[in-house]
């Protein structure tokens, strides 16, 4: 087919980089199993980047199933780099073995993961890739790991909330608080993602 460009998705964790290996063109990773989504991570800094106008220096929080999240480690990469601290917030059993080798502080109690954070950034849990039961019940998640009014108090006034999609709200995120027009930016990480992956075909296409 001679293709210019290759946009690709996959289950398995580095099929992207195996297919690089096998073709002449550019093929850009949209999530490759538990490893990366990097234009996720793109966007999500622009979207920060286009209200706090900076990211180095902030603190962010990344909280939830952080072990089967490709999400997250795009964004703990990346904002790293950029001088982020970067908290992630999760249960034991969804967290990543050695995952202070990245860089991150961890906190299983989300009020004092939250302390101070100028940014929330909700995960969905993945339960489509988890192989055994990690949650004794939705609404015990939500008790200690949904994102409510009372636990973003711990985060700073102007904290903005974060979600790559699509929600489970009343698990992850109150409604409230996902549609509330000063503190969440879910809607403008949307729109920003398709100008981010309009110009990542245009960088590989010319």
């Amino acid at each position: 087919m001679h293709p210019d460009i290759i946009v690709i998705r996959h289950q398995d964790s580095g099929a992207c980089n195996l297919l690089s290996q096998k073709v002449n063109c550019a093929v850009l990773n949209a999530g490759d199993g538990r490893r990366e989504h990097p234009t996720q991570a793109l966007l999500d800094a622009l979207t920060i980047i286009n209200r706090k106008k900076k990211i180095e220096g902030l603190r962010i929080a990344i909280c939830g199933d952080i072990l089967h999240s490709r999400v997250a480690r795009s964004n703990i990469y990346l904002l790293n780099m950029l001088g982020a601290e970067v908290n992630i917030i999760a249960p034991t059993n969804l967290m990543p073995k050695e995952i202070e080798k990245f860089g991150v502080n961890t906190f299983t109690d989300m009020k004092k993961g939250l302390k101070d954070c100028d940014i929330v950034m909700m995960l969905r849990l993945q339960n489509e890739r988890m192989t055994s039961s990690y949650l004794s019940s939705n609404r015990e998640y939500y008790e200690y790991y949904g994102l409510t009014p009372d636990k973003l108090e711990h985060a700073k006034a102007d904290a903005l909330i974060m979600h790559p999609g699509p929600m489970n709200r009343g698990i992850e995120i109150d409604t409230n608080l996902a549609d509330d027009i000063n503190k969440s930016v879910i809607k403008e990480q949307v729109e920003l993602g398709v100008a981010v992956r309009m110009a990542c075909l245009k960088i590989f296409c010319t």
